[in-house]
């Protein structure tokens, strides 16, 4: 009799279409771990034909198409029209009939890792595919839907064989003489356009990671050029960088010098309280009445921290500007926060002073500055 391990194994390594038999081999023994390791093969198999359901649903618009002669379909998907730097980047993919690549979704439900398992495999199965880069220069020029639309020509331009339909997300691409179809959500019904999306997005993603490199103060690696409030925080501090779109960074953008000295402030704080072990929960939390700079964590306390900056104590220290009245705004715009969170436990109001004085940048910070009374 085989033992439990070499049965288990065994199961493990049969492919799904060995599996129906290699169950029934085993259902009669009565052991609990192969009892186990069947349940275990059940389940691979059950998650198996879901996804096989799930993909053919998702063959659904090719599928038509096939069925009126036409066999080369192209999904067109884009990546990056949202973002405030970096181009905005599209792909065209065509796979071959019926092809079903497990996994394939739209890139936006799928993790940083799934996605870079699957570009390689969609490119190594695709009969063709393209990828259009457009420059923030350009968008800037001509407005992001029309810089969308150039991406997408350029991607199917790339395409060899041409594609004999295309199937687009969600828009009809002006200026292509190929028929087509746009589809609302496309990426998440169709697999050509599922597949398109995730070349799109890693495509750019790596993109944005060397971007990165060239300017750092921004973490293009992580926000991949969208507006997160750190990205916005490093804007008004450092201005815009060459990758930047102007036409989008707009409102970002200080108008007075005193909202720069505020948002180093800040972003010198962060950093400051990282470095003492703080984890930062949210900055700029924004509620009618109100405005904590910044919420963090350490040990068992929610810290709300004020940022206070001055330039010389012609005014007094920094943290004086923390009066009653500011106290009491800042107190009741945490009772917000902690609502909304539904927090409970311990709770702590701090203030982060950032002084410069005599061409040297001074930072206090005192723990408990204020209490909820």
């Amino acid at each position: 009799m085989q033992s439990i391990k070499e049965i288990k194994d065994y199961l493990q390594q049969c492919t799904i279409e060995e599996l129906d038999q290699a169950i029934q081999a085993f259902s009669l023994d009565e052991r609990k771990g192969v009892k186990s390791a069947i349940a275990s093969a059940m389940k691979r198999k059950n998650a198996y034909e879901n996804e096989q359901n799930r993909l053919e649903l998702m063959l659904q618009y090719e599928t038509a198409c096939y069925e009126q002669g036409l066999d080369l379909i192209a999904g067109v998907d884009e990546v990056g029209r949202g973002p405030l730097a970096g181009p905005v980047v599209a792909a065209a993919v065509i796979l071959p009939k019926g092809c079903k690549i497990i996994g394939v979704d739209d890139s936006k439900k799928l993790s940083a890792k799934k996605r870079e398992n699957l570009y390689d495999e969609i490119l190594e199965k695709a009969i063709s595919y393209g990828i259009g880069v457009v420059s923030w220069e350009r968008i800037d020029e001509i407005n992001i839907l029309q810089a969308t639309y150039e991406a997408m020509r350029e991607a199917l331009a790339q395409l060899n064989p041409a594609p004999r339909f295309i199937l687009a997300d969600a828009v009809t691409i002006p200026k292509i003489p190929i028929p087509q179809q746009g589809i609302v959500k496309g990426d998440a019904k169709s697999l050509s356009i599922g597949a398109a999306s995730i070349v799109a997005k890693v495509y750019r993603d790596r993109l944005m990671e060397t971007y990165d490199q060239l300017y750092p103060l921004y973490g293009f690696a992580s926000n991949k050029g969208y507006g997160s409030a750190e990205h916005i925080a490093a804007i008004k501090v450092h201005g815009i960088c060459q990758i930047h779109r102007k036409s989008f960074v707009k409102n970002f953008m200080p108008t007075e010098d005193n909202q720069t000295k505020g948002a180093f402030g800040e972003e010198l704080a962060v950093k400051q309280m990282r470095r003492m072990g703080y984890e930062i929960l949210e900055r700029n939390y924004r509620r009618q009445g109100g405005e904590i700079d910044i919420i963090a964590k350490k040990d068992t306390y929610i810290i709300f921290t004020e940022v206070k900056y001055r330039t010389g104590r012609e005014k007094g220290e920094p943290c004086e500007a923390v009066d009653k009245r500011k106290q009491a705004h800042i107190i009741q715009t945490a009772q917000a926060y902690i609502a909304e969170k539904e927090l409970e436990g311990d709770f702590r109001f701090d203030v982060a002073e950032v002084l410069e004085e005599d061409g040297k940048t001074f930072f206090r910070y005192t723990e408990n500055a204020f209490w909820l009374t």
